[in-house]
């Protein structure tokens, strides 16, 4: 089955965890938008939820999907928020960011009681990295935390749109680098976040409580 079927099949499976009278976390990504519109049929049915969304893009698709959507700063905690995955491993550890939201995804990660996570099998991997890990900067540092980055030996790439800089919903930069051979996801995050001008990173360490994971024709749960 091709992976478009698998992030279907992961997104329907999803929309049982979303009861009435929730407030829901909305991710962004290909895998999220599949869950964002079938929410929006489940609101057309009866369904009453308020949705927060982790970017502009999933924002427009919620509002045409139906949903009605509100802040965060309005909605406090969520119960829930369901976003995908750029990779993930068997400690329930991911890598986002490869659509440049991971800033507000993490914010409403953090803020959402439970997270699930939405996946196509191909996610799915033994050791995190192989998928470069995206940091967010501010444009003022973004060129000494390159330098710096190369004296980690991270291989930073300032991911472009065009011929600029790819800017994200906040207007920050994103740097990609390559966390492979990286044994301490745990101490490199922190030494990432203590760099003056990054911003967050796409490691999303301990923030995960489902993985739903399209495969073949059906799906695999793993939990915490």
């Amino acid at each position: 089955m091709d992976s478009d079927q698998e992030k279907k099949a992961a997104a329907a499976k999803s929309l049982q965890w979303i009861k009435d009278g929730m407030l829901v976390g909305l991710g962004s990504g290909s895998t999220a938008a599949h869950m964002i519109r079938g929410l929006g049929e489940k609101v057309i049915e009866g369904l009453s939820i308020k949705g927060v969304p982790s970017s502009d893009t999933t924002a427009e698709l919620a509002r045409e999907a139906g949903i009605p959507l509100i802040s965060l700063e309005e909605a406090g905690t969520l119960d829930i928020n369901i976003d995908g995955a750029d990779e993930f491993d068997a400690k329930l550890q991911l890598i986002k960011g490869g659509g440049g939201a991971l800033l507000r995804e993490k914010i409403v990660a953090y803020n959402s009681r439970i997270n699930v996570v939405i996946t196509d099998s191909a996610k799915q991997v033994e050791r995190l990295g192989k998928f470069k890990l995206p940091i967010e900067t501010i444009p003022f540092a973004t060129k000494n935390i390159i330098t710096e980055l190369d004296k980690m030996e991270l291989r930073p790439v300032l991911r472009k749109k065009g011929d600029d800089a790819y800017e994200t919903d906040e207007s920050n930069y994103i740097v990609d680098v390559d966390v492979f051979k990286q044994n301490d996801l745990v101490g490199l995050n922190n030494a990432l976040i203590n760099i003056p001008g990054v911003v967050e990173t796409g490691l999303f360490l301990d923030t995960t409580h489902v993985i739903i994971m399209g495969k073949d024709d059906g799906t695999v749960v793993f939990e915490k």
